[in-house]
């Protein structure tokens, strides 16, 4: 399935996004808006920002794999 057919099933999920150039982005998909996917950042402390990525910039996207079956550690 062709990523852009993605956006809607992955909208508020935590999504990595693969670019044309070889670098990658992670965060939680908001949405996509004017031939940008907008997607939420962690910076740092309690600071996120709204990135705007080109939609001509972009590979693909992929939502994040389950969490393994483990014992908890507390």
């Amino acid at each position: 399935m062709p990523w852009q057919q993605k956006i809607p099933y992955l909208i508020n999920q935590p999504i990595g996004v693969s670019f044309l150039d070889g670098t990658g982005a992670s965060g939680v998909l908001c949405g996509a808006s004017s031939g940008k996917l907008l997607v939420i950042k962690y910076l740092y402390q309690a600071q996120f920002a709204l990135m705007q990525y080109d939609m001509y910039t972009i590979q693909d996207i992929h939502e994040f794999p389950p969490c393994p079956d483990q014992q908890p550690l507390y």
